[in-house]
């Protein structure tokens, strides 16, 4: 009986060491998997990817994409850097001139041309001539992503405006809904016969804000330049190396007359717009983007489309024109994986990724493949904007210069808009602005 508590002793002695020995093989197992984890991590090709900060629904699917491509190419590693729009373009540029840029990058479309002509860019024509399925995207789009015949971005998606209108001023006028046909639009004639029934300075009634007032930014060339579109006019030669002939034609001059008058022959527009003042039901037309719904469902959900307002195609007079553009995918010239970096634009931009990012952001696809598979996209109102994208949009001047071009339209618009400067003044004085900066660059 003695020898019971020896061999429970002994037992226990057993077990302890049987137990110690298992953790130890168990941590240094652990330990090995940790450091093969790491290695693996470390033998990760890293790709820097810098993207200006966008809503919630386009930062949702830019960190659904990144993650995706991920899983489906573990040796790949996109380290996605999200700057604040206010700050991306200085904060991009400071890298590029440091010689540290991302290998991946998202830059706006208008000001393409200072990059590729720096040669910041590389060009990506050869990869989306080879992979691109460029057929599956419209030509207009395409040009606003080359320079000197190469292609440099990859788009993801594209924009467009229309003209919104108050359902209840156009009742009380007695004016009649315009067409929901993309393919029909009004005339900018038909439009301002419109805001004078519409107009009614005594109950604070603005018959239209024809281009988003006098803001700052890229906004004011954006819903701007349409309007010489329209009126047959451009801003720079067909080959970017002059606007003389073109911002000062008689076609350009016609459309700043015709926007000037708006405000003061015919003062059926306002310099200053009082906050929401669609929405509350005191202006009766005004141009906004495609975007502005999901905007008006979120923030006035009160304010509701076919009940309060409607939206008919952006006006158009010699020619139907809407902008187009907008942040696209390029490649640093100076990245060490330019192949890795294609391929993860590729995807992004293909076919699976656009779609997964539209069905997240509700925006207008890049390609026709995309579209098609979204009904509500051939449905009214979207449909609007998605036909003009296709089939009547125009890019912005494709220039080094075109910051230049962009503050210079701007100043004009606002000096024949607010200060009722005369036309042909304004208009060679931008011309001579925009040829010296063309110039400039023509020299270096």
């Amino acid at each position: 009986m003695k020898k019971w508590p020896t061999i429970i002793i002994f037992a226990i002695l057993l077990i302890t060491i049987l137990v110690f020995a298992l953790s130890f093989f168990d941590t240094f197992s652990g330990s090995s998997k940790d450091n093969e984890k790491k290695t693996n991590t470390s033998n990760r090709i890293q790709l820097t990817f810098w993207r200006n900060y966008g809503n919630a629904a386009e930062n949702k699917a830019y960190e659904e994409l990144v993650s995706s491509f991920e899983k489906a190419n573990p040796h790949i590693a996109v380290n996605m850097k999200s700057i604040l729009y206010s700050d991306y373009e200085i904060r991009l540029r400071t890298e590029l001139a440091a010689g540290n840029p991302p290998d991946i990058m998202t830059i706006d479309s208008p000001t393409l041309a200072l990059y590729a002509n720096a040669g910041s860019l590389l060009s990506i024509d050869s990869f989306m001539r080879t992979e691109g399925k460029m057929e599956d995207i419209p030509v207009s789009t395409l040009k606003g992503l080359s320079y000197h015949g190469e292609i440099y971005l990859a788009p993801i998606v594209e924009s467009s405006i229309a003209l919104f209108y108050n359902k209840h001023l156009f009742k009380e006028a007695g004016v009649s809904f315009p067409t929901e046909d993309p393919n029909n639009p009004l005339t900018w004639d038909e439009v301002l016969e419109i805001a004078k029934k519409v107009n009614n300075p005594a109950k604070g009634i603005i018959g239209i804000d024809p281009a988003q007032g006098f803001g700052g930014g890229e906004s004011p060339a954006y819903f701007k330049t349409p309007l010489l579109w329209q009126f047959g006019a451009s801003v720079l030669s067909p080959d970017g190396s002059t606007a003389s002939g073109y911002l000062d034609s008689k076609e350009a001059i016609e459309a700043l007359r015709f926007y000037q008058n708006l405000y003061h022959k015919n003062g059926v527009a306002a310099f200053e717009l009082p906050p929401a003042v669609f929405e509350s039901g005191k202006l009766g037309m005004t141009v906004l983007g495609s975007w502005t719904l999901s905007d008006f469902e979120k923030n006035h959900p009160e304010f509701k489309l076919g009940e309060d307002f409607g939206i008919t195609p952006l006006p158009k007079e010699k020619n139907q024109f809407v902008p187009n553009g907008g942040w696209a995918l390029g490649i640093s010239a100076k990245s060490k994986h330019p192949k890795e970096a294609w391929k993860f634009i590729k995807y992004v931009t293909g076919y699976e990724g656009m779609k997964k990012y539209v069905t997240i952001t509700g925006d207008i696809p890049a390609r026709y493949s995309v579209a098609e598979d979204f009904p509500k996209l051939n449905e009214y109102p979207a449909n609007i904007f998605l036909q003009q994208a296709q089939k009547y949009s125009r890019n912005r001047p494709i220039t080094p210069a075109y910051a230049v071009v962009s503050d210079t339209i701007k100043k004009l618009f606002e000096d024949v808009g607010i200060g009722g400067k005369d036309v042909k003044t304004s208009a060679k004085e931008a011309v001579e602005t925009i040829n010296t900066a063309l110039k400039e660059i023509q020299n270096q």
